[in-house]
């Protein structure tokens, strides 16, 4: 197969459309979830992430980035009122659901009443989680910082609690997200279910 090659300036002549899909889609699969949150008032509301990335182990940090807000951004808004959200994996059973919530409502419709996604709490967490996510994270906002070249919110999060289905953790504490049918996400709207191929063990040099 021949080996084609767009530069940067070839990207920014494609329509917008175009240019979201291609370069959403370059940088490879992404994780899918959900994000939770809810107003002070109560107001629950669910978004489908791609950005959800890893940070560290010990303490336990993700982060998350959001678009500017230019306009108003529901799940930035309850984060900061109530400093909570939960992150839920995406299933392979629900993809169409949360696809959907990428679609903009107003601040007092929630995107639970607008799928087939149900809100469910678990013990005194402060924040709903998705019904049925294979994988669920509590998390607390602990900081952001704003990326000056486009004006996006990295969001880092500290990790309260982790619920998840029994059968996906290994005797040395890895989940197995195939088990639970966890998706990934290919640019904006691709959704695919990944195949473990292989696990090794810690690599280590071999002169050591």
């Amino acid at each position: 197969m021949a080996l084609q090659r767009i530069d940067r300036s070839e990207i920014e002549k494609m329509d917008r459309i175009q240019r979201l899909n291609f370069v959403n889609s370059c940088t490879g699969y992404k994780s899918a979830n959900l994000i939770a949150t809810i107003s002070k008032e109560g107001q629950t509301n669910v978004a489908v992430f791609s950005s959800v990335t890893h940070l560290g182990s010990d303490p336990a940090l993700i982060s998350f980035t959001l678009r500017p807000t230019t306009v108003p951004r529901h799940t930035y808004q309850n984060i900061k009122e109530n400093g909570y959200f939960s992150i839920n994996h995406i299933s392979a059973e629900q993809i169409a659901d949360a696809h959907h919530t990428s679609a903009a409502y107003p601040e007092e419709i929630s995107e639970f009443d607008q799928t087939n996604l149900e809100p469910v709490y678990h013990n005194d967490c402060p924040v709903p989680f998705v019904k049925g996510s294979p994988v669920k994270l509590l998390c607390k906002y602990a900081n952001e910082y704003v990326i000056k070249e486009n004006g996006c919110i990295l969001v880092v999060a500290s990790i309260e609690a982790v619920f998840y289905e029994e059968e996906l953790l290994t005797s040395d504490k890895w989940l197995q997200l195939e088990k639970g049918k966890v998706v990934a996400i290919n640019g904006l709207d691709g959704y695919a279910l990944p195949e473990l191929l292989e696990r090794f063990a810690f690599a280590r040099s071999k002169t050591s």
